[in-house]
């Protein structure tokens, strides 16, 4: 059953005025229904006639940390929380997928954390198959990077064996080209060590990786758009069916509350600060002129909604 559409956002035009006119425009995300998707774990809307789906990998309750947001205090970042309707004594941040069934295939974009990151995260098989999305039948998987929480979920934990063996996955090639790159140790911290050998063990060597570069059509109706900044390859797919259409933000920006209301601060996470920076204000302009649907792999359940200007900051509004 689909539960909603683009023509059936909860929030309509009034209730957007309304909450954008508040001091805390994204309270929303401290409701009820938003703790009542997470529970479910999956939310299914249309986009023309592809079926896209979203679903919960669970969360990372993450201690507040001063070098989280490299140019925002934690005080500040409390604030900025409080303004949403979220606690304050961490910062959460979810891990959501997205799903898309178009022509006869299913696609995932990104693989989720594997059940190898936070003990909170590792739910998404447990709501694919809620969902009613077998493993079996995703024969193409569309990454946008490959940091740990949306590649480990391609590896086995013990044998870094393929999970997907049988699927085509689509890389982009700038991401390739740096984590396979020999060299690429000297340009990494320590800690991240660990990471680019095992990128290079198994992404690095699997014969099932395609390779793509630019604006490409990787399946009929979805176009890959980089958006090199977060990291050096990072790119985010837009799909397209009949009028409407949306954009698979990826890591653009982490949870909303931060970093959509406020899209000049720096995640610690981000390798280029000021290019991931303009990428998140470009792409937002983008979507608010367009009125694009997106999903953010970082914006919890239902994982999807619009953006909207709010002054000089933005405001993301959810589907449901």
């Amino acid at each position: 059953m689909i539960e909603s559409s683009r023509r059936q956002v909860v929030v309509g035009a009034a209730a957007t005025a309304a909450i954008f006119g508040l001091p805390a425009p994204l309270a929303v995300f401290g409701s009820a229904r938003a703790a009542e998707l997470e529970a479910k774990g999956f939310h299914r809307f249309k986009i023309g006639d592809v079926e896209i789906t979203t679903v919960s990998d669970g969360q990372w309750n993450r201690p507040h940390d001063p070098g989280f947001i490299t140019n925002a205090s934690v005080d500040e970042t409390k604030s900025a929380l409080a303004a949403s309707g979220l606690p304050t004594d961490g910062v959460t941040i979810p891990f959501t997928v997205t799903f898309a069934r178009a022509g006869g295939r299913t696609i995932m974009f990104d693989a989720g954390t594997g059940a190898q990151l936070a003990p909170t995260a590792g739910k998404l098989a447990a709501n694919m198959a809620a969902a009613g999305i077998a493993p079996e039948a995703i024969d193409t998987i569309l990454l946008t990077h490959f940091h740990p929480d949306h590649v480990f979920g391609l590896m086995t934990k013990e044998t870094n064996a393929p999970v997907y063996p049988n699927a085509r996955i689509v890389a982009p090639d700038a991401e390739m080209a740096f984590w396979t790159d020999p060299g690429v140790f000297a340009k990494l911290p320590e800690h991240r060590h660990g990471l680019a050998k095992r990128i290079q063990a198994t992404l690095g060597t699997w014969k099932n990786i395609e390779r793509v570069s630019g604006e490409t059509e990787v399946v009929p109706g979805i176009r890959t758009l980089p958006a090199h900044g977060h990291t050096p390859g990072h790119t985010v797919y837009h799909i397209a069916s009949g009028t409407d259409q949306l954009l698979v933000l990826a890591d653009t920006s982490n949870i909303p509350a931060l970093f959509v209301r406020n899209p000049g601060w720096h995640a610690v996470f981000d390798s280029d600060p000021q290019a991931a920076e303009a990428v998140r204000r470009t792409l937002f302009d983008r979507v608010v002129a367009d009125s694009t649907i997106v999903t953010g792999y970082h914006y919890g359940m239902p994982g999807a909604g619009r953006i909207a200007k709010d002054g000089a900051a933005y405001a993301f509004v959810p589907l449901a």
